[in-house]
This record gives C-alpha cells, sequence and structure tokens, in this order.
C-alpha cells in the first residue's frame, strides 16, 4: 500500500501543511485513490526549519506548498 505521511507539528501545521492536508485528500478522493493510499499525521518530523514536510512512499519532500504538491502526487502515486 502506498503512504503519505504529513508533519502536522506546530511549525509545519501553521505554514502549509493544514491546506495541503485538505490537498491530500481531495485528491485521494477524486483519483479514487482512498483505499489505496495510507495517510498518517505526525506530531512532529524533526526537520521543522525545512517545512512544511511531507513524506511519501518513503521520499522526503521538504517546503512543500500546495502548488507543488499535486505534482508530488501524480509523480509518487499515479506512476504505473
Amino acid at each position: 500500500m502506498k503512504s503519505i505521511h504529513i508533519c502536522m507539528g506546530s511549525s509545519c501545521f501553521a505554514r502549509e501543511n493544514r491546506e495541503n492536508l485538505r490537498i491530500i485528500e481531495d485528491y485521494l478522493r477524486n483519483k479514487g485513490l482512498s483505499d489505496s493510499v495510507h495517510i498518517e499525521g505526525s506530531l512532529c518530523m524533526g526537520e521543522c526549519s525545512r517545512g512544511p514536510n511531507i513524506t511519501v512512499n518513503g521520499t522526503a519532500y521538504h517546503e512543500v506548498n500546495c502548488e507543488e504538491l499535486i505534482s508530488i502526487l501524480d509523480k509518487e502515486l499515479m506512476q504505473i
């Protein structure tokens, strides 16, 4: 199963991960992937200065903004 680990610590959450989480949930629902991708939140991923932080299928992404999130999800989740 594919996975997304999203930092929900106060620094990442305040920076954009609150919105990123909404985008991820909408993306999974719209692509029919809700049942095949596990989303897990973390209180801190230890990379506060590089946030907002998201890990998709074991690959860490830092300073993730809403504009680049969709391309990350496409790259990581839509691979054949």
